[in-house]
């Protein structure tokens, strides 16, 4: 919310593991009272260290404002989805949904056909898809419907299929616990946490520098000062594995999928889990990891050909580097790679497809791998 196919797994596979089922690392959750600062997150704070990043990283800075992690979040007055359409509806059983788009503002509406429940939407979450946070009495709740643009409008969030509605409150939204606050905040907008501590009137909308770059305020700081010994952490220098659980704690590592017992179509989103199941992947080869495939700081490439020389870095014939495993080529083809080995599926409800990143040979009529 995604393999050295000839071959078995092999030693470091089997290792890699057994030594994590023994492990089962997760991110602790701690369902700690925490107050809303709502009134002040209606207003949040723009992120200063973009502009102050751009001084030395401005081509970076400037791909990275198309990338979609950057707009993870927007603020319903910037939200481009909104502005193109201002006046969406869906009815979903009994109930009639709108959201209205009006000079800045928007509104997120239900009503039985009788009574009416109309709020004010603070918090768009998703650059394409979009689900949005909403408040009501001090409690923060998702929206039961968001948009989809396969759709071209309004449709059941995944996951809130099963959900039967009694009351406008619970047609407006399913309420979301303390953990599933932080979480989402933490993942969509950069300084919303503070250790277990809601800071939504500091928040800056989207994964901004600072996010993952962590230490970036007091490189930038000490930079002023013509001090650069405190770097922050270079990421590309990380292993597969590392980057792997780095890149899981928005997009799920393998530990926590497997720790919690996810299971079907509907955990194809979570790409770092669903590339761990590869069977090549091995955690320490650079050419089979996040960062092998997709830079961060750029839009996400579309081009399904783009990848092929991707794939060619393990399966072709000439060795990047005297060490480096080459594995089988294919028989088939040498381009469209991933249109075979890594496909499509969709999500429940048919309105989300996703990219499986279990690099696998794919047989007609298989079930979905788990």
């Amino acid at each position: 919310m995604s393999g050295c196919f000839a071959l078995g797994w092999g030693a470091n596979n089997v290792q890699r593991t057994m030594t994590r089922r023994f492990r089962w690392i997760a991110v602790a959750l701690t369902c700690a009272a925490v107050a809303l600062p709502l009134a002040a997150a209606q207003a949040p704070h723009s992120s200063a260290s973009q502009d102050s990043c751009a001084t030395c990283h401005l081509g970076v800075v400037t791909s990275y404002a198309h990338a979609p992690m950057r707009h993870a979040m927007e603020l319903p007055n910037e939200d481009p989805t909104l502005k193109a359409h201002p006046d969406l509806r869906v009815q979903i059983g009994r109930y009639s949904y709108r959201l209205e788009t009006k000079d800045g503002h928007s509104t997120y509406s239900v009503t039985d056909g009788t009574n009416t429940l109309t709020l004010p939407i603070h918090w768009n979450f998703g650059k394409n898809s979009q689900t949005w946070v909403l408040e009501k009495d001090g409690n923060l709740y998702e929206s039961l419907v968001s948009y989809f643009p396969r759709v071209n409008g309004l449709a059941t969030t995944p996951g809130d299929e099963r959900l039967s509605p009694a009351t406008l409150t619970e047609a407006m939204g399913r309420k979301l616990s303390v953990w599933e606050v932080r979480s989402c905040f933490n993942c969509h907008a950069t300084n919303a946490v503070d250790g277990q501590k809601l800071t939504l009137d500091k928040l800056s909308p989207g994964v901004g520098c600072e996010r993952c770059h962590v230490g970036a305020l007091k490189h930038m700081a000490d930079a002023e000062q013509d001090n650069f010994s405190t770097l922050p952490k270079a990421l590309k220098k990380m292993d597969s594995e590392s980057v792997s659980n780095f890149c899981g704690q928005c997009h799920r590592t393998w530990d926590i999928v497997v720790r919690n017992h996810w299971r079907g179509p509907a955990f194809v989103r979570f790409q770092p889990y669903r590339l761990e199941n590869s069977k090549c992947f091995i955690g320490n080869d650079p050419r089979i990891g996040c960062l092998a495939c997709h830079n961060p700081h750029q839009p996400l490439q579309q081009d399904e050909a783009f990848y092929d020389e991707k794939c060619m870095a393990c399966h072709g014939t000439a060795k990047p580097s005297a060490n480096a495993v080459m594995y089988m080529t294919c028989p088939v083809s040498k381009t469209g790679c991933i249109r075979c080995h890594m496909p499509k599926v969709d999500l429940p409800g048919g309105h989300q497809q996703f990219t499986d990143h279990q690099i696998r040979i794919v047989r007609k009529g298989e079930p979905y791998p788990d």
